[in-house]
């Protein structure tokens, strides 16, 4: 079964633009499916296609790297030998897949950029890590595209919902509800989302079991333990430390600030964030969760004011946030699911709901960013504001504040005083909650699954 992905149409764009003068990186936590697009991508898009897969390397392709990169017409021809795949001029992709388990070869790109022949696409996890680049040259001829797991578009369009897709749309760019009875199908549909999420193989098990939620519960827990097993392999100092954050990760997410608590990990007086900074952000360079940092005073340029000593770390997958919180008893009677999709679980719904939140907005391209604000007096934060996003003018500068509502009854407490304090930059406020389109009092009240229109 095959899952269109948008980042395809990033690829041809590519493709097009570059006439062979760049490479391009397909950057992404591990399963989401950078490997499979490259290939569909390549059989599609080129006359012929080699995947090169640096988890399992033959000698012969090694030496060739350390050998002949000095010699390109050797190199190309071995290449071509050893996977039996004929090349042709500026019609054939070569794909160096797990690029990260070869330096050698990501810092080769920029030679066989130079020589023009041919297209290049490297595919990667864990890209980003200090020590995975530290002995390297990162190539200038190469292009980033970040990829995440499948956005509630791409797993609405796997489940054939392309025309609900186009109804939604229709009605957020008019600001009118769903009909009812499409208005139920479309929240169905998001918490099916939630709860399978966007790992390709956890919507295949899914599908092609006959929508078993249990089926594709047991891919996830696979890509968890692949995920653990990175974590290992993370650099001594810390990899305890990211251990220890990823699997509280549902517990920080199921409180009501959301935020990471060291001394929840470490009871030690030393628990301090400079001691756990690297641990946060490996796992965030990881792109297996998605980090959300306060921002002191939103205004243009939210990273200039970002705190980042306080930040919220949400899981990259809300299915496999699902997979990490729940044991595999609780999943299998199934009465888990069953209360999730009729609406009757008030425990860890609201965790659920704003990690699908946070998911949908990071596979946007936006950066996350939060506000609080703290009353002393009262030992209690006053304001509480889940997302900023903003219209990134640098005229006209207007910010979005977005909360994430998981009941249908709530209070509006926090938009308010953020709108009294910040007027003159707040465009609209946006709540997010599980009833149909509303627009009153310049708050724009959506469903969670008109998120990706915004």
């Amino acid at each position: 079964m095959e899952i269109a992905r948008k980042a395809y149409s990033k690829l041809q764009e590519w493709k097009n633009s570059s006439q062979g003068k760049s490479a391009i990186m397909l950057e992404g936590a591990r399963r989401i499916g950078k490997s499979t697009l490259a290939m569909r991508f390549g059989k599609n898009e080129y006359k012929s296609h080699i995947l090169v897969d640096f988890n399992n390397v033959s000698r012969q392709i090694s030496e060739n790297f350390a050998n002949n990169l000095n010699n390109l017409d050797l190199f190309f021809q071995i290449l071509s030998l050893e996977y039996n795949t004929p090349l042709y001029k500026r019609n054939s992709l070569i794909i160096f897949d797990e690029i990260q388990k070869f330096p050698r070869a990501r810092e080769a790109i920029k030679y066989l950029v130079a020589d023009g022949r041919y297209d290049f696409i490297e595919t990667g996890s864990l890209i980003s890590i200090k020590e995975n680049v530290s002995t390297i040259t990162i190539p200038s001829e190469e292009e980033k595209l970040k990829m995440y797991p499948c956005d509630f578009e791409e797993f609405a369009g796997a489940l054939g919902e392309e025309l609900l897709l186009q109804y939604i749309a229709k009605c957020f760019k008019d600001r009118v509800p769903l009909e009812d009875h499409f208005h139920k199908r479309a929240l169905w549909l998001f918490k099916e989302y939630m709860l399978v999420g966007g790992m390709p193989q956890s919507i295949v098990a899914y599908l092609e079991n006959g929508r078993d939620f249990a089926k594709s519960d047991k891919e996830k827990r696979k890509i968890l333990d692949l995920y653990r097993d990175d974590i290992k392999k993370a650099s001594k100092r810390y990899s305890s430390k990211v251990a220890a954050i990823f699997d509280n990760i549902p517990g920080y997410l199921s409180t009501h600030e959301k935020k990471v608590v060291l001394k929840e990990i470490d009871a030690s007086k030393a628990a301090s964030f400079s001691k756990y900074d690297e641990p946060l952000f490996w796992l965030g360079d990881s792109m297996i969760c998605n980090l959300c940092y306060k921002c002191n005073d939103p205004n243009i340029g939210f990273a200039l004011n970002q705190n980042d000593a306080a930040l919220k770390c949400y899981m990259g997958d809300t299915g496999l946030l699902m997979s990490l919180a729940f044991s595999e008893n609780e999943i299998a009677s199934n009465n888990l699911y069953k209360a999730i999709m009729s609406g009757k679980l008030s425990l860890n719904a609201g965790m659920l709901y704003e990690n699908a939140i946070a998911q949908m907005l990071r596979a946007g391209g936006r950066k996350l960013y939060f506000y609080t604000e703290y009353d002393a007096e009262k030992h209690r934060n006053s304001m509480e504001i889940d997302f900023l996003l903003s219209n990134e003018s640098p005229t006209n500068f207007k910010i979005y504040p977005v909360e994430v509502k998981a009941a249908k009854n709530y209070t509006t407490t926090s938009l308010g005083k953020f709108k009294a304090k910040f007027k003159k930059r707040v465009g609209a406020s946006i709540i997010i909650h599980p009833k149909a389109l509303q627009v009153a009092d310049d708050i724009l009240k959506i469903p969670p699954y008109m998120t990706w229109c915004l």
